[in-house]
């Protein structure tokens, strides 16, 4: 007894010790005196988040039950005595004992053993089902993070290019090139632009929020400025991508483990129509001849109401129908989702290099000829504000089309069933999609 109380002490301080350390090695993971990258966030988010823990505990509780399933019963020991006979000096003392043990009909331990270890290898895939989904979150909320210090960056630099212009529309007004209403203008334009600036403000503590949970940490713990996101060049054939998902994604292992737990069941049914036998031993003193006090015997049980039996292997029947159908629209789903994804992620590509290479130059050309015709007496304040605006919508689109293009290339590849391309994985089956720029 002692030395269980010492293993269950010495069992609760490494748990102890476990969760104590899980958030010291995110923080090392984690530098907040350098940028943060994709790949940091991921590794992070699998390491510290509670969900996998709790996959975790689930397939430890169904690894567990594999030896009861495939373990005999206790054996069953009686004992029975005669209580007149105590202190009777006339008759000799009478007792029974007698000890049985179990023994189920050949196949059966093998056939739950089976069962559970199906159910075991189901369970295991919950585990990678939840790591592609965090996976895909975590570098969907990086490209969020990045987005917005981009347009907290831009709407600064706006501020600084809309004080100079409206120091260029003073300088105007006081040598009578200009009306009053060009500063007025640049005011009300700096003040919508203050405004923006607290609404990028509520929207970074949200989304840093959002990506402390994900770390299991306070919301408004310190997190570091991203790094850059590189240019998606090209995505395979979307016809290889489906029938790799189709060897990858963990939900399909899921329902054939699960399948085969079912078969392995439906057999089990039709064993329990055989009887399990029982041997046994005992000793009897309540018999006068000694020779029979020592007895051995076997017993066994009749299964006579076929019904239940017969219920149970249609249970099962049905069950390896259902996971059977459940892979079938699983598959039909995940060819639509990556379809779509897919698309949506080459639509996100198309528009980012239609932002970078052609919108964004234009706009900073034209903003530099605003600028250039005001300063000259050529073109008005308006023209000028008109560009400027235009200029900084413009890139936070471009900004913006490149978080996009990383939230759906996330979507994409967490459907494919392969975690971000950046982790190091024994097998990748996802080609690496991006390049360098």
């Amino acid at each position: 007894m002692q030395c269980k109380y010492h293993q269950s002490w010495l069992l609760i301080s490494i748990l102890c010790l476990s969760q104590i350390t899980k958030p010291i090695a995110s923080e090392k993971l984690i530098k907040h005196n350098d940028l943060l990258s994709s790949k940091q966030l991921v590794t992070a988010v699998l390491q510290a988040n509670p969900q996998l823990e709790v996959a975790q505990a689930a397939w430890e509780a169904s690894m567990a039950r594999i030896d009861q399933q495939a373990s005999f019963e206790d054996p069953l020991f009686s004992y029975t005595m005669a209580p007149q006979t105590i202190g009777n000096s006339q008759t000799e003392y009478g007792q029974r004992i007698e000890i049985s043990q179990k023994l189920p009909w050949p196949g059966k331990l093998h056939l739950r053993n089976q069962a559970a270890s199906h159910k075991a290898d189901a369970a295991s895939q919950t585990i990678n089902s939840i790591r592609l989904r965090l996976s895909g979150a975590a570098r969907s909320f990086f490209a969020d993070w990045y987005y917005i210090h981009q347009a907290i960056q831009i709407n600064q630099l706006n501020q600084s290019l809309l004080k100079e212009f409206r120091a260029i529309a003073v300088s105007r007004y006081s040598t009578g090139l200009a009306s009053k209403q060009d500063a007025l203008r640049a005011d009300m334009e700096f003040a919508l632009l203050e405004h923006q600036a607290i609404v990028l403000a509520r929207e970074q503590s949200s989304i840093r929020a959002h990506i402390n949970t994900l770390l299991n940490k306070l919301p408004d713990s310190m997190l570091s400025q991203p790094a850059g996101l590189a240019e998606i060049k090209t995505l395979p054939a979307v016809k290889l991508l489906q029938e790799q998902a189709l060897h990858a994604r963990p939900e399909l292992k899921a329902f054939a483990a699960n399948i085969e737990a079912a078969k392995s069941q439906s057999e089990l049914a039709l064993r329990n129509n055989y009887p399990d036998i029982s041997l046994k031993a005992g000793y009897n003193s309540l018999w006068e001849n000694s020779s029979k006090h020592f007895t051995v015997g076997i017993g066994f049980n009749l299964p006579l109401f076929q019904a239940k039996h017969r219920a149970a292997e249609n249970e099962a029947l049905a069950q390896i129908k259902q996971a059977e159908w459940q892979r079938v629209d699983f598959i039909a789903k995940l060819r639509e989702n990556i379809q779509i994804s897919y698309e949506r992620t080459a639509e996100s590509m198309h528009v980012l290099k239609l932002y970078k290479h052609k919108l964004l130059p234009l706009a900073e050309e034209t903003l530099h000829a605003a600028q250039s015709d005001y300063q000259s007496g050529k073109g008005d304040f308006l023209s000028l504000i008109s560009s400027e605006k235009n200029y900084m919508q413009t890139q936070l689109q471009a900004e913006q089309a490149l978080a996009d293009t990383h939230r759906r290339l996330a979507e994409l590849e967490s459907a494919v069933g392969q975690l971000a391309p950046q982790i190091n994985e024994p097998i990748p089956v996802f080609p690496t999609l991006i390049e360098n720029n």
